[in-house]
């Protein structure tokens, strides 16, 4: 398929549609559930007070809980894809908002839950587990709430938060809104004056481009674009934090960043020793940035010269269905039965593949797996796509193993551990790759896409979540999250992280208006510390084997069955010391000497 023009969502052949009838056959049968499911808040209101009177009530809370949440992931989850597949339909954003409410309904009918488990004491819930066995099943998410217990208020003022939800998600819906249907940016110009299409999908193509000329276009026209909405843009941020800071102070939480990781049970001092373990080696990444500017030969190295790859005559076209051979071989290692699920995802239309007119930008797993995953790409046939498969197909089976092996209350892994399975399937890619050649030119082409990764991954997105931090501290101060105060410190740090022989040009400070992930509430930090526990799981499976793959899939199954920092142990990672952290960067540091070393003619 032509990947270079952008199709309408009508032109795409159904074969790299995703098939959604596994969710629901149609609109209508949708309609008809989004209906029945109605009644639900009334259903769950029914056991307001009575949750603490004996064990059987308990009992039937929690089962109804998980059945009505599984059909509401459902329902959410099929209107997300359609509305996804094209951000300029309003008749699916109207079917996204309509499943949102449905579920906001249901959170705030339901509020009345957690003060009232929170008020059985401690005799009585011993009692209930030993007089009803099957309790026992719900036992882990009883222990999360009631670890919480500084942090819940009483039931009207938990229902009063949860009918918030919907007020809650506006700053990311007018986000999306206007980097994906309503900004428009000027066609990027190649070196002989050829127009190219510039979206948010094409600009990371774009971008990689050998022509010097187009990608200092493309990286002036998109800084434009999100230029001319930077104070809208910021707005929405100002709005998001300003959210976020409401939360926290109603939950008792000294900042936004506490209430955020207490959620999964991080501790706060994970983020921080992150962005000072970074900082102790960005000797590593100033080295990089100085090699690759001898690499490309230029005498400043620039923003726009970031993602071009150093080999150009290496850089290979790799159609979508050469990408699936190629995913399927390299994770091989991890079991015949991890092949055959990523064969099922492939043949049975588990994913949306190539760009369209309004699609989402980037790519994502739905993270549900009843029936199974879905995932979003927006394939354009390189290596960068390559390793997007095997990232997004990583998340799909890591729900798939926990929604297999775990009952619905624990199926849910947290986000901490989010990006370990996506990122331990791109290295164990990226080995497979450097394995099949000694060809020196192709391995520092592999090299440079390995260490761009790297970079992108774990200083990029410590940039990101150092930047992210500071937005809390602004918000939490009473400062206003204006346009020209997020530019100076963005541009501050980037100059921090990229080091003396980048040339950080004015526009790069824009480009937290373009990162979806800051209205995510504190996400990014855990793409780094993700990447560096797949680092060392990746090693183990690949020195071990079948034993290390075994420890492995006990994580991928785990859900949370356990706190991440315990379930990461499970396969031999101990994300509470700062190790894996320095131990990936030291290997950032060791690939960056094997490419200078390889000789490139």
């Amino acid at each position: 398929m032509d990947v270079t023009k952008i199709p309408e969502r009508s032109e795409i052949p159904e074969e790299f549609t995703w098939d959604l009838r596994a969710l629901f056959p149609d609109d209508k049968a949708w309609a008809q559930e989004l209906r029945a499911l109605k009644d639900c808040p009334g259903e769950l209101a029914a056991y307001a007070g009575t949750l603490g009177e004996r064990p059987g009530r308990l009992l039937d809370w929690f089962k109804l809980c998980d059945a009505l949440g599984v059909r509401l992931e459902k329902l959410t989850g099929f209107a997300g894809c359609k509305s996804d597949q094209d951000t300029a339909d309003s008749f699916y954003r109207d079917m996204r908002s309509k499943a949102t409410a449905c579920v906001v309904a249901a959170a705030g009918a339901s509020a009345f839950a957690t003060p009232e488990i929170l008020a059985i004491d401690d005799d009585t819930l011993a009692r209930f587990f030993a007089e009803c066995p099957a309790l026992e099943t719900w036992r882990r998410p009883i222990e999360r709430i009631r670890r919480k217990r500084a942090h819940i208020l009483s039931a009207p003022e938990e229902k009063l938060l949860a009918a918030m939800g919907e007020l809650a998600e506006g700053p990311e819906s007018i986000g999306s809104a206007l980097r994906n249907a309503d900004l428009r940016f000027d066609d990027a110009v190649d070196g002989e004056g050829r127009p190219h299409t510039l979206t948010a999908g094409t600009y990371g193509m774009l971008m990689e481009s050998q022509d010097r000329a187009l990608r200092r276009s493309t990286f002036d026209n998109i800084y434009s674009g999100y230029g001319a909405l930077k104070n809208t843009v910021a707005a929405t941020l100002d709005a998001q934090f300003k959210t976020l800071r409401f939360y926290a102070g109603a939950r008792r939480y000294s900042s936004t960043i506490e209430a955020a990781l207490d959620e999964n049970e991080v501790p706060v001092a994970v983020y921080d020793n992150l962005i000072e373990a970074v900082h102790q080696n960005l000797d590593k990444m100033y080295r990089y940035v100085a090699l690759r500017k001898r690499l490309l030969g230029v005498e400043e190295l620039h923003m726009y010269d970031v993602l071009t790859p150093v080999v150009p005559d290496a850089a290979a076209k790799i159609p979508y269905d050469e990408a699936k051979k190629t995913v399927l071989e390299a994770l091989s290692v991890l079991g015949e039965d991890y092949v055959a699920l990523l064969r099922r995802g492939f043949d049975e239309r588990w994913i949306d593949v190539y760009e369209n007119r309004g699609k989402r930008s980037g790519a994502y797993s739905s993270g549900s797996a009843r029936p199974h995953p879905y995932v979003l790409l927006n394939h354009k046939d390189t290596l960068d796509s390559l390793f997007t498969i095997a990232h997004e197909m990583g998340h799909a089976l890591h729900s798939h193993y926990s929604c297999a092996n775990q009952p619905v209350c624990t199926s849910d892994y947290v986000i901490f551990v989010a990006e370990v399975a996506s990122t331990c399937n791109e290295i164990l890619l990226m080995r497979h790759l450097l394995n099949k050649t000694e060809d020196k030119k192709q391995r520092a082409y592999l090299l440079n896409h390995f260490l761009d990764q790297f970079r992108a991954t774990v200083y990029r997105q410590t940039m990101f979540a150092e930047f992210e931090r500071e937005m809390g501290r602004m918000a939490e101060a009473g400062e206003a999250l204006t346009a020209d105060a997020l530019c100076e410190k963005y541009y501050a740090l980037n100059k921090r992280y990229f080091g003396p022989d980048m040339v950080s040009d004015e526009k790069i400070s824009l480009e937290w208006a373009r990162i979806p992930h800051f209205f995510y509430n504190y996400y990014v930090y855990q793409y780094a510390t993700g990447f560096s526990a797949a680092a060392a799981i990746a090693e183990r499976i690949l020195t071990l084997g079948a034993p290390a793959v075994e420890d492995y899939k006990r994580f991928l199954s785990g859900g949370c069955s356990m706190d991440p920092i315990s379930l990461l142990k499970l396969a031999g990672v101990d994300m509470s010391t700062p190790e894996p952290v320095n131990a990936a960067l030291k290997l950032f540091g060791e690939l960056v000497e094997e490419l200078e070393n390889l000789s490139i003619s």
